[in-house]
């Protein structure tokens, strides 16, 4: 079963009952270029993790078959229990790891470039974290744990860390002793020097008093949200890249091989000393720390909102349906998402030439919808997406002809 999609729809109706208590609050911790860029990462990842996840499967089939030490039944509570904590174990150390060393960081710095706080960063998720992060979890496998009992419980612990994220739960006293809560969880998403690499369970925040990572919020310490280096964008690709093009660039311009390789795997933010000395690293001070913010007319900020609603929608048929068609299939879809994700960043930057691009995206729309009807993607729906791209175009137009009258 597919947890995730499933959950979809109730992630959308919290994220609308969180705006809610903003509103009845008096508080706003949303912004819509943020919150599209959150859902775009988190669109892009599971598109993307059709043609990607079976790495890991096929490596902890593998390992399964060949290596468990156990035979280990789906069909006893116990072994689910059991597989339930051992995954939060392997999560935290996958997590801890993934702060800590140059290479995991560029994977997962993704989930954390949001200035923001709220259940839409949930959703922020890495496209490439495929790369490494199953060999944190070959330990079950070597256990004895079952693929079913695997895949379901990292989808349980997934799901559980949707509502940590948000700003409206207070602390929740001894529950915080045992399970990671919103406010630990604010914490390990915080840029503050006190705050930084700290709370990385995902379930239970045991594994952080006992290892030594453990942060309590501090009420005389807001948190400040963000990474210390800010992606400043709203492109959901160059999200999932920013970081390893910085790590290739210091790796070209290091004069010693030994430091163009050991580069990826030191602790996060090292640099080789010739290439700090000649290219330093300049980080906002964080008493003057400003969110990344674009002004957008009414205009472009509902075209841009009608447009991602449309790639959501494309993005859950594809995971509702990934298994089921040609891998060509998949391709043509993760490359349409893709595509459209990026060209809505562009939109949400106010780039000059954002209609350009917008233009060119809905004019390849019918190419591609031509071809996902021959591969049996679409069936008679490539009409309604037809549909779409027309009325979108003309939306365009009118935008367009409406910002050349106020300008005269």
């Amino acid at each position: 079963m597919n947890y995730i999609l499933y959950a979809v729809p109730f992630f959308f109706l919290l994220i609308a009952l969180e705006l809610l208590a903003d509103r009845w609050r008096g508080v706003s911790t949303y912004r819509l270029a943020d919150a599209i860029n959150s859902l775009s990462a988190g669109v892009l990842s599971t598109s993307v993790g059709l043609l990607t996840k079976a790495v890991g499967l096929l490596t902890y089939t593998l390992a399964w078959q060949q290596l468990g030490l156990f035979e280990l039944s789906a069909d006893s509570l116990w072994v689910w229990a059991f597989a339930f904590v051992f995954y939060d174990f392997c999560y935290y150390w996958n997590h801890r790891l993934g702060h800590e060393r140059n290479v995991l960081w560029a994977a997962h710095s993704v989930h954390h470039q949001s200035e923001d706080y709220n259940l839409s960063t949930a959703l922020r998720q890495t496209s490439t974290g495929f790369l490494f992060g199953w060999i944190f979890y070959l330990p079950m496998a070597v256990a004895g744990v079952p693929p079913l009992v695997f895949l379901t419980v990292a989808a349980l612990n997934l799901l559980y860390q949707f509502w940590v994220h948000t700003r409206h739960i207070p602390k929740l006293g001894w529950f915080e002793w045992i399970f990671i809560s919103p406010s630990n969880h604010r914490v390990h998403h915080a840029q503050n020097a006190v705050y930084m690499d700290r709370n990385y369970g995902g379930v239970f925040i045991l594994w952080d008093r006992l290892f030594g990572t453990f942060q309590e919020e501090l009420d005389e310490q807001p948190v400040i949200f963000g990474v210390t280096t800010p992606l400043a964008s709203w492109n959901p690709l160059w999200a999932n890249v920013q970081f390893y093009v910085a790590l290739w660039h210091d790796a070209v311009r290091a004069e010693s091989w030994w430091d163009k390789l050991r580069i990826w795997f030191m602790r996060t933010g090292w640099r080789p000393a010739d290439v700090a000395a000649q290219y330093p690293a300049h980080k906002p001070e964080l008493s003057q720390f400003v969110k990344f913010e674009v002004p957008l007319s009414r205009y472009r900020q509902l075209y841009a909102a009608a447009q991602f609603t449309v790639y959501a929608l494309g993005g859950s048929y594809l995971l509702a349906r990934g298994a089921e068609l040609p891998v060509a299939a998949v391709w043509l879809g993760c490359v349409w998402v893709a595509f459209g994700l990026y060209s809505i960043g562009i939109w949400l930057e106010n780039r000059a030439w954002a209609p350009r691009l917008e233009a060119a995206r809905l004019a390849a729309n019918l190419p591609l919808f031509w071809l996902a009807e021959a591969l049996g993607v679409f069936g008679a729906g490539w009409v309604l997406l037809g549909v779409y791209s027309l009325l979108s175009a003309l939306a365009l137009l009118a935008g367009r002809r409406a910002a050349q009258a106020l300008a005269m």
